[in-house]
């Protein structure tokens, strides 16, 4: 019996490495549970796999890894019936393109076991960093105020920084204007009931809820203090990747822009 040429050089497909490949791709889903597959295969390029999107969504598909959105009861956390002074929206259809040039804040909920906790935001809407963070039972001007302190001792901003927020009377009233007239920030705020004109920090909060606080059920004020910065410093900032951002986390693509910028830096550090 004569065999075609190519039988000679069949080789069985070999198993082991799918198998490694679905035993990785379930590693990233367990550490980044509200990954999708385009960012799962990110993350699997960065680390060296050579798979495309297709084969991860396959995977993903018969493993049960696909996320999928969860609803949750809303929360008002916005107060804009008040008599403070509204400022203009300085940020609609401007292009943003550095750091440090426009600030975005935002407050949110998170529910434990006998009430609510605030956590209120701020975020370099150049590189989507979370700067400046703060926890609270109560949402007033001094949650608003603690997170707005943080993010000025760790970024140092000059004069002329945009900050752009809702028209919640936590960032109108005379005690918070005050603090960004002091630090010379331009003062700017959304449209009523316009959410899309604070759009990146709507992400960022949805990126929270559904990454972090849906995941877990905290119990007291204790569990949130642990979990939230947590998540905010060492996987939102340092490790999840951002599609806007290239698939880079925020901290990296600072420093790819600050070694851009200065590439007398990258020097040095290479000398060093």
């Amino acid at each position: 019996m004569k065999l075609p040429q190519r039988s000679y050089y069949y080789k069985e497909k070999e198993k082991s490495s799918d198998n490694a490949l679905e035993s990785h791709i379930g590693d990233i889903c367990l550490e980044f549970p509200g990954y999708g597959y385009r960012r799962v295969t990110k993350q699997l390029h960065r680390e060296g796999w050579i798979v495309n999107h297709k084969k991860v969504y396959r995977i993903m598909r018969e493993k049960g890894w696909t996320c999928r959105p969860r609803k949750k009861k809303w929360i008002t956390t916005t107060n804009s019936n008040h008599d403070f002074k509204i400022h203009p929206n300085l940020v609609k259809d401007l292009a943003i393109r550095a750091i440090n040039q426009v600030w975005v804040a935002d407050i949110t909920y998170i529910h434990i076991l006998t009430c609510f906790v605030y956590l209120a935001t701020i975020l370099d809407a150049y590189s989507r960093k979370a700067i400046g963070y703060a926890l609270s039972r109560h949402i007033d001007t001094n949650l608003t105020l603690n997170a707005l302190r943080m993010a000025i001792d760790e970024r140092q901003p000059n004069q002329g920084c945009i900050h752009h927020s809702d028209r919640g009377v936590q960032y109108a009233s005379c005690e918070y204007v005050k603090e960004l007239t002091f630090y010379g920030f331009q003062i700017s705020m959304s449209r009523k009931g316009n959410p899309y004109d604070n759009a990146y920090a709507e992400s960022f909060i949805k990126t929270l809820k559904s990454e972090e606080v849906h995941l877990w059920e905290y119990r007291t004020m204790a569990d949130v203090q642990k979990r939230i910065p947590y998540f905010i410093e060492d996987v939102y900032n340092q490790k999840r990747l951002h599609s806007s951002l290239g698939y880079r986390p925020p901290c990296e693509f600072e420093a790819m822009i600050t070694l851009t910028q200065n590439p007398c830096q990258s020097t040095l550090i290479t000398s060093l």
